[in-house]
């Protein structure tokens, strides 16, 4: 038996765990909406901000195969998008090309890099360079990234669509059909107003996220090296674990709640896997960078020249004659 069918083999056919988490999210979800918000409205707001952190982190659960063995099935886990803005399946597309390690951090291979080209950087204006400086820092990632990152993220999506691309098409024609089921139970069943759902939990819970992304990945000549363990963090829960973020990018199709043991039977091998490139805690990395970039602007190594006429063709893992190399990503992601 090779290894990936003993690890097929040995993932349960549901995860429990993951199911009761989806339940609790949802069912906390209505609840805060119907009986909290009428009385107790600031606090509602803050908690619903905490749900739809959580359900961003169990959407990245599921894209990576969780909780059970059928796609479809994982899909309708999250399917209810109380977060209004990543539809599933373009959030599954472009992670999953974020996943070939040995393209992380390049601007243009790695869509998830928060690097600029240097060329690229160079035509911008000087006003957006100078709000892409202010999204560097923690605080500016904080309050700035949830609408940078939607803002561009809808836009290339708008062209993309425009210019015939079905798949993408497909996932925002599901999405929009989500949404028209949340934002009548936002306005009519919870009686708070659609703008006020969007500036209060839906920035403060994408706001949270960036508290995990803004220091993820950063670059390094090893591939190893280019991402990050936060060792421990209340904070954890809400991120399913994802502070021990090199643990999950050597072993993407674990479950959430196996990820801590993994971690602290091998710590020393993982420090010393990934160059050390470790922080204790967040209040860590809040302290050196809350107002300080940690990261340049632009890339320090790669795509220092214009490449005209090149296509965007990340690459991932995969086998080829000659062992495990790289191949083209396709279109849509793969079926589980």
């Amino acid at each position: 038996m090779t290894g990936m069918s003993m690890r097929r083999s040995g993932k349960p056919a549901i995860e429990w765990p993951t199911v009761v988490l989806a339940i609790f999210c949802y069912a906390t979800w209505f609840a805060v909406g119907l009986f909290v918000w009428p009385s107790y409205p600031i606090v509602a707001l803050i908690v619903l901000g905490l749900v739809l952190a959580l359900q961003s982190s169990l959407i990245h659960e599921v894209l990576h195969g969780h909780p059970t063995r059928n796609a479809l099935v994982n899909e309708a886990f999250v399917f209810f998008p109380i977060g209004l803005v990543w539809p599933f399946r373009r959030f599954k597309a472009i992670h999953l090309r974020h996943h070939a390690d040995e393209r992380l951090t390049d601007p243009l291979d790695d869509p998830e890099s928060y690097y600029k080209a240097l060329w690229m950087h160079d035509e911008m204006p000087g006003a957006m360079k100078f709000v892409l400086k202010l999204n560097h820092t923690m605080v500016g990632r904080f309050i700035l990234g949830p609408w940078l990152s939607s803002i561009g993220f809808f836009i290339d999506d708008a062209r993309q669509a425009i210019a015939g691309d079905k798949a993408i098409r497909k996932a925002w024609l599901l999405h929009a059909i989500g949404v028209a089921v949340v934002v009548p139970i936002v306005i009519f069943g919870f009686g708070m107003p659609l703008w006020l759902y969007v500036l209060g939990p839906v920035w403060l819970g994408q706001s949270l996220i960036s508290i995990r992304t803004y220091a993820e990945h950063q670059w390094s000549e090893h591939p190893e090296g280019r991402t990050i363990i936060v060792e421990r963090s209340p904070l954890s829960f809400l991120f399913l674990n994802n502070n021990l973020h090199f643990v999950h990018h050597k072993s993407p199709t674990v479950a959430w709640y196996r990820l801590p043991k993994m971690f602290r039977e091998r710590r020393e091998e993982w420090l010393r896997m990934n160059n050390g490139y470790v922080y204790p805690n967040y209040l860590a990395l809040i302290r050196s960078y809350a107002f300080k970039a940690k990261e340049p602007i632009v890339h320090p190594v790669l795509r220092r020249a214009p490449e005209p006429g090149r296509a965007f063709k990340p690459r991932v893992r995969a086998r080829n004659v000659n062992g495990l190399g790289t191949a083209p990503v396709p279109a849509e992601p793969p079926r589980e």
